[in-house]
Formats: C-alpha cells, sequence, structure tokens
C-alpha cells in the first residue's frame, strides 16, 4: 500500500486517505461507486492508527478538485506538512490540474515510482516494495484471477460481496 511506504520513507505521523468523487479530469464515473470505494478504504485500514479517512470530497458536491480538499485540510491542521501521494501514471495531467499553480506552493508531491525509468519530473519517489496497481486489481477481478494477498482480506470480501468490477476490461 503507498500509503505504509509513505510512513516509512518520509517518517510521517498519520496518512489522510481521500477518496476521490468525480475526477473532473476523468470522462467516465469510477467503476466502483463512492460509498462502496469508502467501505473497501475503511475495511482496508481497519486497526492502523496511522490511516485516516476524510470523506470531504464524496460529501462536497461536484466538481471536487484536490486543491479546495487540500485548503480544508489545511485549516484543520495549521503546522502539517501536507504531502500529495500520487501515482507514477498522474505525473502528466498534474498541470491539468485545477489550481496547479496554487497546489503545488501548499503540498509536496510524492510520485511512486512504478516503473524504475528515470522519471521526467523532480518530484520526490517513493519506490514500491510490491508492484500492483488499482488497474491490475481490477483488471484481474474481471478476468477471474485471485487478488488474495494483494488487497486486505476484509476489501477481498467486499469486493466478492458487490461483484465489483466483473465487467471491467481492463
Amino acid at each position: 500500500m503507498l500509503a505504509r511506504d509513505a510512513i516509512e520513507t518520509l517518517g510521517l505521523d498519520k496518512v489522510i486517505l481521500v477518496p476521490a468523487a468525480i475526477s473532473p479530469l476523468k470522462k467516465a464515473a469510477p467503476v466502483a461507486g463512492g460509498e462502496v470505494r469508502l467501505a473497501m478504504l475503511k475495511a482496508a485500514i481497519k486497526g492502523e492508527p496511522e490511516f485516516e479517512v476524510d470523506e470531504c470530497e464524496l460529501l462536497r458536491p461536484p466538481p471536487s478538485y484536490t486543491i479546495d480538499t487540500v485548503e480544508e485540510i489545511r485549516r484543520r491542521e495549521c503546522d502539517a506538512a501536507i504531502y500529495c501521494l500520487i501515482g507514477e501514471d498522474n505525473v502528466e495531467q498534474l498541470p491539468r490540474w485545477h489550481r496547479f499553480a496554487d497546489l503545488e506552493k501548499t503540498v509536496r508531491f510524492v510520485v511512486l515510482d512504478r516503473s524504475g525509468k528515470q522519471p521526467l519530473h523532480s518530484y520526490q519517489l517513493i519506490h514500491r516494495r510490491i508492484d500492483i496497481s488499482a488497474t491490475e486489481i481490477r483488471r484481474r477481478v474481471a478476468q477471474r484471477e485471485s487478488i488474495r494477498y494483494l488487497v486486505p482480506e476484509s476489501v477481498e470480501e467486499i469486493v466478492q460481496r458487490k461483484k465489483l468490477y466483473r465487467e471491467q476490461s481492463q
């Protein structure tokens, strides 16, 4: 889990996980609805005191932008350094993010390195111990392949019970 790697690599006290509602940059709605993704996230971090879930983006009317979330967290966590953890596949899109210049002044972007290639950006990297992406997990479920040991058992149970990602063809 990227969040665990971030705590260990960056020496963070806690990680606030924020499930997104609908990304303004993506045309399609998320494959699993916000409530289900929230349930999976809560199940995944149960018993992990250094992780907390913030539902602000799911509760906010669309569109919901990262800068709005960061500003909301900043009001609560006045003195905290705020890191924005993103996958390597999102770096290219960063300049298109709403109020990106403000965001870049407010947070430190940290990128999950999946490729091992020389990055074309100057953001700090976290090298993944286990290279598995959400896209790969959804693909495995769609292909009826096991996701055991790739996600917490409680998350796997939700995916199976709700029949998530079955029609996915990624």
